[in-house]
């Protein structure tokens, strides 16, 4: 294939913009329906375990403990795999997979039953989230990749408004596992949809950035990218430790890990206990928690719109930073509401955690994307997958304990105080920990470049 008829391509698709992406579209729309499936999935487990099967504090956090096992021993590996083999393959099977282990969901008996089909499933995931990030990285522009993560976050958030909404609505009329069906469906209906994709369609539109890299003279660089010295392939341990090393040697992406890491392990401690929380402020009111997860979906959906049109020039700090703001301090309303509150403060409160989780999320996965290059994309957010895996098995369960021994209106004050300081701490440490230097992404990647040959002296 001659270089002048990918660029033609490339060209054209950018005179369109990201939307004429015909595969980035496809990709989307798949990853949109796997999303929305997802939460009422989630929502309907919640319920189930907590409204329908009684469960405490402590067996509530073994769900998150659960999802998160298989990320800590498969994280960076699935990273490697990904930037390994056929990207589109890999998701094609894992949806499926997703598929027929939620069908399994709906045959547990018990919370005991329910543990382990959910941990083989965060295992699927584990390998798709990677191989997805990896292969949009190289399917869109580095000018486009801001409107491309908004856009899945759009995804995101936006089954956080209907999902609830439509999985409380069957809740209420049906059961649980009408909700736990429909995700099943829609990880078909994705898996169809990712069928639609020829591999040649994709190897196209990735050959095309890549020779839109030829073009500016980045050659030299993409053969050391790809191979050791010798022309060699790298090995998955080579890769693996590269992957470390790039992270570790780029002070953007160390910083925005551990801030990023710091965060969640305060928010983790109370993510899965928002049942517990409502059980208290509201025992005969199980749809308050969806509404709660719809004005979250909602304060993200409009953070991210506004994001998009005027947030482009702040900085890291105050993106990442206001976001924790924002977060900790809904939490803690949460937990200062009387019991029997009426839904309106839950709404606003809502609206404020989801904006702020918008912020985060957007600026977060911008930052890993943008100051990664594209073939070690899979690695960085395999990496970044099992790090917060670590966290999800230490913190619900400590969290889990707290709520039990002191109630989740306490608990959900005190960490809601800690998360909106984190915030702050990165507003104020934003030019420290986040500085504005050109070309430190290319940078960075030399000096990789030069430690990976040297490891193989």
């Amino acid at each position: 294939m001659s270089i002048e008829a990918p660029l033609t391509k490339m060209e054209t698709r950018a005179g369109r913009g990201l939307l004429g992406n015909k595969i980035f579209m496809r990709l989307y729309t798949a990853y949109a329906a796997a999303e929305f499936g997802s939460w009422f999935d989630s929502l309907a487990i919640q319920v189930l375990v907590a409204y329908r099967w009684q469960a405490g504090p402590l067996l509530l956090a073994l769900i998150p403990v659960s999802l998160a096992l298989p990320g800590i021993v498969l994280g960076s590996v699935a990273g490697v795999v990904a930037d390994r083999l056929n990207k589109l393959k890999l998701m094609r099977l894992c949806d499926l997979l997703t598929a027929v282990l939620t069908a399994a969901v709906l045959l547990a008996p018990g919370i005991f039953w329910l543990l382990p089909l959910l941990a083989l499933r965060s295992a699927v995931s584990a390998l798709n989230v990677p191989a997805q990030q990896s292969l949009t990285r190289r399917i869109v522009r580095e000018d486009q990749l801001l409107q491309a993560a908004s856009l899945n976050g759009f995804v995101t958030q936006g089954s956080k408004i209907a999902g609830p909404l439509l999985g409380g609505v069957a809740l209420a009329a049906l059961s649980p596992a009408w909700c736990i069906a429909l995700n099943a469906c829609m990880r078909l209906f994705s898996y169809v949809l990712l069928l639609s994709i020829k591999n040649a369609d994709a190897n196209e539109s990735t050959g095309a950035y890549i020779d839109e890299r030829m073009k500016a003279g980045d050659q030299a660089t993409m053969d050391a990218e790809e191979q050791a010295p010798g022309g060699k392939p790298l090995s998955a341990r080579a890769m693996w430790k590269e992957g470390w090393s790039f992270i570790f040697g780029s002070r953007l992406l160390r910083n925005t890990m551990l801030f990023g890491l710091l965060g969640a392990l305060s928010i983790q401690m109370v993510d899965f206990q928002f049942a517990s929380l409502f059980r208290t402020l509201a025992p005969d009111k199980e749809y308050l928690l969806g509404w709660l997860v719809s004005a979250a979906g909602a304060g993200a959906v409009l953070t991210i719109a506004a994001m998009n049109k005027i947030g482009r020039g702040a900085g890291y700090g105050s993106r990442l930073g206001g976001g924790y703001a924002l977060i900790g301090a809904a939490i803690g309303g949460l937990g200062l509401l009387p019991i029997g509150a009426s839904p309106l403060p839950v709404l606003l409160l809502g609206l404020l955690m989801g904006a702020g989780n918008g912020m985060f999320m957007i600026a977060f996965n911008y930052c890993l994307q943008k100051e990664t290059p594209p073939h070690m994309t899979g690695r960085v957010f395999g990496i970044q997958s099992m790090v917060l895996s670590v966290v999800m098995i230490v913190a619900p369960l400590l969290g889990g304990a707290l709520v039990d021994l002191a109630g989740p209106r306490r608990i959900f004050a005190g960490f809601g105080l800690v998360i909106a300081l984190i915030g702050a701490a990165g507003m104020l440490l934003g030019r420290l920990l986040w500085p504005a230097k050109k070309m430190e992404n290319r940078a960075t990647a030399a000096s990789f470049n030069a430690s990976s040959q040297n490891d193989y002296k």
